[in-house]
């Protein structure tokens, strides 16, 4: 059955390719872009059930705003897709204050700011579904991406309390964690200015990988759309979603580790308790 979709980040990389696989299938798509422009072909093939929409996610007021005229006008909003972000790529210490404020503020804050503006009209039609586009790094860390993991790896925690404070209201959340994919995450990655103290340490190594392309990307970018799509209509959909072999076997090897770490302090873990328990 068509559904409406709002998407953040629509006009490129996981965000257009899901607005382009679902158009041709009937569903209605609210497409959010900072320059909506570059969705003007696609509103051409689509004009009937594509709406684009101005919207930064740096502007916390402007997400309200978006939000509630969207639901103003369609009435029913069946899926917001939090996907808008990019990656910011350096070791800590080449980071500039700018560069790091700017990441939080777009993958965060503004994650975080499009939930809670669309929580309350969510409530009011009786329920939704929230996807949060996340990555296989809110589980596990690279060297040279540590805002980024901070984001990912904040935005998880956030989902996964907020899911139980809404899901009494019918409102439940996907949080997608997609491996390297075949996207312009690459491209469009705000890189610090290196040291050269790092050259030859993890950091180094990454920044090199990347540079010169053998940095090992197997997802593809329709495939995980499709495998995202699927879950956000069924009707069990799981908190998590690993998307690609990259992110099941590192996920799967981060949870590993960090369980037998854990097991190891079991008796360190019972020590600090209070003696009358």
């Amino acid at each position: 059955m068509p559904k409406t979709w709002f998407i953040t980040g629509a006009t490129s990389g996981l965000g257009l390719e899901m607005a382009r696989q679902l158009l041709p299938e009937g569903h209605a798509v609210i497409a959010t872009a900072r320059r909506p422009d570059a969705l003007a072909q696609l509103r051409q093939n689509h004009p009937a059930r594509l709406e684009v929409v101005q919207l930064d996610l740096l502007e916390p007021g402007g997400i309200a705003s978006a939000i509630e005229s969207a639901f103003d006008r369609h009435k029913r909003i069946d899926v917001i897709v939090s996907n808008a972000g990019y990656g910011l790529f350096g070791a800590a210490e080449e980071l500039s204050t700018t560069q790091i404020d700017r990441q939080i503020a777009a993958n965060l804050a503004g994650s975080i700011h499009l939930i809670r503006a669309a929580l309350p009209f969510l409530r009011k039609q009786g329920g939704g579904r929230i996807v949060q586009v996340s990555s296989e790094g809110g589980q596990i860390a690279y060297p040279g991406f540590s805002l980024y993991h901070a984001t990912k790896w904040g935005i998880e925690g956030f989902v996964e309390s907020v899911a139980q404070e809404v899901a009494p209201f019918g409102i439940d959340f996907i949080i997608a964690e997609p491996g390297p994919t075949g996207t312009n995450f690459g491209t469009n990655l705000d890189r610090a200015e290196p040291l050269a103290a790092y050259e030859e340490t993890p950091a180094g190594a990454v920044r090199h990988a990347i540079r010169d392309g053998s940095f090992e990307i197997k997802g593809d970018a329709a495939r995980t759309v499709a495998a995202m799509i699927s879950a956000a209509q069924s009707d069990a959909p799981p908190l998590r979603l690993a998307l690609g072999s990259t992110a099941y076997s590192s996920i799967s090897r981060a949870l590993a580790a960090r369980l037998t770490a854990l097991e190891a302090q079991q008796a360190v873990a019972k020590s600090a308790d209070r003696q009358d328990f």
